[in-house]
């Protein structure tokens, strides 16, 4: 029994000696593991903050590209605020009678008109087109032509003699005057002229007009 108590209180001392041994290498080691891998963390954060930096810039370049808006431009003249009338223009020759055309702004906004009006004789007090509308003359030049209010735009109308054709050819007719569409309007307006003789038949075509100029600007 006293053999027995001597070799237990040795093993108890043994295992006691061998557990405060060995716990402080792992111990140690263990900790700096520990406190190693969080320390990655912070790290992988970093790009995250970076990639924010485009976003900022995109929303800059999308801002400033609407800067350049609010120039307002002239629209287009339209038939309601235009006045129609006949101008002398060089007078006759070859067969033919020459005048303008002219188009006056009787708005109070500035607008444009560009290119070739409709022109064609009208009739019969209830403006029934009589033969064929002008072909369009592009001998000379068709600038923009802008119109503040008051100004005018004129352009050479020639007016074959209704004499060039026979009489069953032309089926001539006393016309009450021109219908005149400004340049891409589907409105048109009137202009008194019954000192013309226009052709019924459409193959006797007797009208040519040039594009609009500013007044002063159109052909003789």
């Amino acid at each position: 029994m006293i053999v027995s108590a001597g070799v237990a209180l040795l093993v108890a001392g043994a295992l006691a000696g061998c557990s405060s041994g060995g716990d402080a290498t792992p111990t140690a080691t263990a900790t700096r593991t520990v406190t190693a891998s969080p320390s990655t963390t912070p790290a992988a954060d970093a790009p995250t903050a970076s990639a924010t930096a485009p976003a900022t810039s995109g929303s800059a370049s999308g801002s400033g590209s609407g800067s350049g808006s609010g120039s307002a431009t002239p629209t287009r003249c339209v038939a309601a605020d235009l006045a129609g009338s006949l101008e002398a223009g060089s007078g006759g020759a070859a067969g033919s009678t020459y005048v303008h055309l002219a188009l006056r702004n009787t708005g109070s906004a500035t607008c444009t008109l560009q290119g070739w009006p409709g022109v064609s004789f009208v009739g019969g007090g209830t403006g029934t087109q009589i033969g064929a509308a002008a072909t369009e003359d592009q001998s000379g030049p068709h600038p923009t032509v802008t119109l503040a209010a008051g100004q005018t735009a004129v352009a050479q109308l020639r007016i074959v003699s209704a004499a060039a054709f026979d009489t069953a050819t032309c089926q001539p007719q006393t016309p009450d005057g021109f219908r005149i569409y400004p340049p891409g309007s589907k409105q048109s307006l009137f202009v008194e002229d019954a000192g013309s003789t226009a052709c019924k038949n459409p193959d006797a075509a007797l009208l040519s007009v040039q594009a609009l100029v500013p007044e002063g600007q159109a052909t003789s």
